[in-house]
């Protein structure tokens, strides 16, 4: 049994952050007020009793940018403190890393061990934390892009999507250290497991399918085919195991997978950047909430027995770029990650309204809701403030036409430019994210300071499809807004650069690597 243990104190590896995806779709078309109750909607079997909001609860973000956890208490409604796992971007992670962790973005909880796990996709580490103390137990170096799990029913495991190959990582959650590996198909996204807690489904970066794992066996039993797309950033399983709902952020479409069948019941339009799903069964029925990062929209949907979901509503987010989501125990509220603007959004499910807003770590992926996480109320052992009071901003764009880049544009096609600043290190860190520009072509982005006195930002090209990965500059902005100008078509040197990023870079005996180009896609 191949094992890599790490107990707090070993090494870990530090790699390249992740870049956003960049998708656009029509939005799907849906009436927008909330059903009268008594609708079609399918009634859904938990596995434990719902419990209401609770101050032994916790909601915990993974932040990316601090490399913290954030830990909030949701019956105050008030961030307790984070939990540091790495330097801030920049800072010293440019420098050989011994103990940090870079790129915290994924997370599992079980209750009843009261573990947290948490996954950071640029070190390839997983973290078990004992949420009664928010100690780390261990730290373990999982597979390459190790981006999203899930413990095992007994919590005694927590499987890991490795994006970078083509396996799940199996961490020993007791000790540390991995347990073995299972293959499971190129590209490997997340890892569900069923209500049962036999199988474990996963989805994909690198193919339209979802491949499906005996849990006690290791072994691969089936592939569900027929996904739109084959770019799965996220999926979610249903609390009744009866659906698992696939997010396609690059095009913009979720598959709606009937387990039962194994096959596509659904393909829905639902708009650019569209991330996590997740489940919220109330005394209304049973909905699913979806986040549309380019839209600055959470869309709910009412889960049917057959057919195509109706689309309930669209939630207005209080914030930029909503990504990940999660219900509390009796799905009355629905917590919504705001990845630009370091917050995370409370949903009241019953009105469908956006009811508190609270402040969280830098750049918050992954978010879930932990019921019984602490023992007594208030509880908040060895918490830090790193990454909090440094919040986001959005700074206006402005194309190189003279128009607005920021503006939302008709027909849920989103904004063309959005950028992004955000204190790290020392320094500023500017985002930028560009849809529908001007194809295979290089653009200058200027600091335009309230004088009019501009200053050379960064410089960029857009793919084939005149999207741009996610853009970064490290400075000390003092610009109130950015300018862009087009430097006309790129280089043939700089359009072969995009090109090889885009093939695949090697095929290793164990089996062919995600291409480049795909893991651009990660912070999803």
């Amino acid at each position: 049994m191949f094992s890599v243990r790490h107990v707090i104190g070993a090494t870990t590896v530090l790699a390249a952050a992740c870049a956003s995806a960049f998708g656009v779709a029509a939005a799907a078309d849906g009436p927008s007020a909330f059903p009268a109750q008594g609708g079609r909607l399918v009634a859904a079997v938990k596995a434990q009793k719902p419990t209401p909001i609770s101050d032994r609860d916790r909601v915990y973000t993974a932040d990316q940018s601090s490399n913290t956890v954030t830990v909030i208490d949701p019956a105050s409604g008030k961030t307790l403190g984070s939990i540091r796992l790495g330097d801030q971007r920049l800072g010293l992670t440019l420098n050989p890393q011994y103990l940090d962790n870079a790129g915290v973005h994924g997370l599992g909880y079980h209750a009843g061990r009261q573990r947290l796990g948490v996954v950071s996709v640029a070190s390839n580490t997983v973290d078990i934390i004992d949420t009664r103390t928010n100690k780390v137990l261990s730290h373990t170096d999982a597979g390459r892009a190790a981006h999203e799990g899930n413990f095992t029913a007994d919590g005694g495991e927590f499987w890991v999507a490795d994006r970078g190959r083509d396996t799940v990582t199996i961490v020993d959650a007791d000790r540390g250290g991995v347990d073995g590996r299972v293959k499971v198909g190129d590209g490997p996204s997340k890892v569900l497991m069923s209500p049962d807690g036999r199988f474990a489904y996963v989805n994909h970066i690198s193919a339209p399918e979802i491949t499906v794992v005996d849990v006690k066996s290791r072994r691969v039993t089936g592939r569900i085919t027929g996904l739109a797309d084959p770019f799965s950033s996220d999926a979610a399983i249903s609390p009744d195991g009866k659906e698992i709902w696939a997010a396609h952020k690059r095009v913009g479409k979720v598959s709606v997978v009937d387990l039962a069948t194994k096959k596509v019941k659904a393909v829905l339009n639902t708009g650019p950047d569209t991330n996590h799903p997740n489940f919220a069964d109330n005394s209304l029925g049973s909905f699913v909430y979806l986040t549309v990062g380019g839209l600055d929209q959470t869309l709910v949907y009412e889960r049917t027995e057959s057919g195509t979901p109706r689309l309930v509503t669209r939630v207005r987010n209080h914030g930029r770029a909503p990504h990940g989501s999660w219900p509390n125990g009796d799905g009355t509220r629905m917590y919504v990650g705001l990845e630009k603007s370091d917050a995370v959004d409370v949903i009241d499910t019953k009105t469908n309204r956006v009811i508190d807003t609270i402040k969280t770590g830098q750049e918050p992926q992954a978010i879930v809701y932990a019921p019984g996480a602490v023992s007594s109320p208030g509880s908040a052992p060895g918490l830090g403030r790193q990454g909090l009071g440094q919040g986001a901003r959005s700074v206006a764009t402005v194309l190189p036409d003279g128009s607005d880049g920021d503006a939302m544009r008709p027909g849920g096609k989103g904004r063309i430019l959005e950028a992004t600043v955000r204190p790290v290190g020392g320094l500023d860190m500017v985002q930028l994210q560009a849809r529908d520009l001007r194809p295979a072509t290089t653009y200058q982005a200027y600091a335009v300071e309230a004088s009019g006195r501009s200053t050379p930002l960064v410089s960029f090209t857009t793919d084939e499809g005149g999207k741009a990965p996610q853009v970064l500059s490290f400075s000390q902005f003092t610009g109130k807004k950015i300018v862009l100008k087009s430097k006309g078509r790129a280089s043939a040197q700089t359009l072969a650069s995009l090109k090889k990023a885009s093939d695949h870079s090697h095929e290793p005996p164990a089996g062919r690597e995600v291409d480049s180009a795909s893991l651009l896609f990660c912070c999803c």
